[in-house]
């Protein structure tokens, strides 16, 4: 299956993205490409003091992290590929360079329609202990929005569901901001919410965006180069 997940969720609606937005999402394995976003965060990371030292524990995870910033320069690659049980999928990783140190943001999101509802989980972490099903929309203006549902940690063989009073939803937006002179740009902006705690974490920002060819040409729709390969893999729903 070598088509985009994000064509694979959104159906007919991928072509109410903007044009765009269509460009960005319709990265597919097997392409012998990647994408490469730079760009600013003009705010980024936990904006609750008394928070921090939590997060601070989970920074091995490599999907949280206990810094704030604004103008915080970032850089992101987007890898198509499939993943080790056939399914198509895009593993983004983030390096987002705060003053003194550069914190790192991986995740997987797969197409599977193994189940009784067809869409997009999403993996998270170094070692893809949490996952959440994620619902995506396309506004009247042709930008994407999705939103996090249902997450799940596994803990070894256990599965545990996260109850709703305990689950963090993300909330995400992505658009193509037009300027004078045919110079626009992404951007993006995502919040986590957790019901007793209030906003966990916040991005938003711009970012160009371009694609790179892998070093000698690699097309293998199963190619993922290491540094972008999680610790393990999972295909638990």
């Amino acid at each position: 299956m070598n088509t985009p997940i994000y064509r694979l969720a959104l159906g007919h609606d991928f072509a109410r993205l903007q044009p765009e937005l269509q460009d960005y999402f319709s990265l597919a394995p097997g392409s012998g490409h990647y994408g490469v976003g730079e760009g600013v965060f003009d705010v980024v990371g936990c904006r609750q003091p008394w928070l921090r030292p939590l997060l601070r524990l989970a920074t091995g995870e490599q999907a949280f992290f206990p810094e704030y910033g604004e103008g915080i320069p970032f850089r992101i690659e987007n890898h198509a590929h499939l993943d080790p049980f056939g399914r198509s999928s895009l593993t983004a990783r983030r390096e987002i360079f705060f003053p003194g140190t550069t914190r790192l943001f991986h995740d997987t999101t797969s197409f599977d329609d193994s189940g009784s509802r067809a869409g997009l989980v999403d993996y998270v972490g170094r070692y893809r202990r949490l996952v959440t099903d994620l619902n995506l929309s396309v506004t009247a203006e042709g930008r994407l929005r999705g939103v996090s549902a249902a997450s799940r940690l596994f803990l070894g063989p256990l599965r545990i569901p996260l109850p709703e009073a305990l689950d963090a939803r993300a909330y995400a937006e992505q658009w193509w901001e037009p300027a004078e002179g045919g110079q626009g740009q992404h951007r993006i902006q995502v919040k986590v919410v957790q019901p007793q705690i209030g906003l966990v974490l916040v991005y938003a920002g711009h970012f160009d965006y371009r694609l790179e060819p892998y070093p000698g040409g690699i097309t293998a729709p199963g190619y993922l180069p290491p540094t972008a390969r999680p610790d393990r893999w999972n295909s638990r729903l």
